[in-house]
């Protein structure tokens, strides 16, 4: 009798501690999210360096975003104008990528000099976070001039320390926004 009551508890036990592992597993804090990225818009609005700055923009986030595990980077080629975002358009985006979160971007140049097309190395990236829904959920701006007082470089290592700036902002006002489990951005 004392056997089977000790194979008993101790199968108890091994079912209990499957039962929880699975628990874990299933937990949908661990569900991967996609987040879909438009094309930044960029001011002032000069056809020459839309596609560096794409490039520059694009290249900061798939390297931001490679860091978190549980984060997947979908990327369209549209640009939506950052100042008057429609939330429909935004949840229809969201439903046919499948994506949990959208964010609209947009990169400003600094304009120095007289000349038209003289700019300064130095953006303003912005940032406005929205759900599936379309609902606006938060924002970041990142100044690599004030934040870091960057005279010197270029304005491709510009953007792309504004853009982890922005992303590192938007990720701080979420786990602010969200229980610590649930902000894992």
């Amino acid at each position: 009798m004392k056997n089977f009551l000790f194979y008993t508890l101790i199968s108890l036990v091994f079912i209990i501690s499957i039962s929880s592992v699975n628990a874990q597993k299933n937990n949908s804090h661990d569900k991967i999210k996609k987040i879909l990225y438009f094309n930044p818009e960029v001011e002032p609005d000069v056809e020459e360096i839309k596609e560096p700055t794409n490039h520059a923009f694009f290249s900061a986030v798939s390297d931001n975003i490679s860091t978190f595990r549980k984060n997947k980077m979908l990327r369209t080629e549209v640009q939506i104008s950052y100042d008057s975002i429609d939330t429909k358009t935004i949840s229809e985006y969201c439903k046919n990528n499948d994506a949990d979160f959208v964010i609209v971007p947009k990169v400003k140049y600094f304009k120095v000099g007289l000349g038209k097309y003289v700019f300064s190395n130095q953006v303003i990236v912005s940032m406005k976070l929205f759900d599936a829904e379309g609902n606006f959920v938060t924002s970041s701006d990142y100044d690599t001039y004030r934040k870091n007082m960057r005279l010197l470089g270029s304005a491709e290592n510009s953007i792309k320390i504004g853009t982890n700036g922005a992303i590192k902002s938007i990720i701080k006002q979420l786990r602010k926004l969200k229980p610590s489990a649930e902000a894992g951005f």
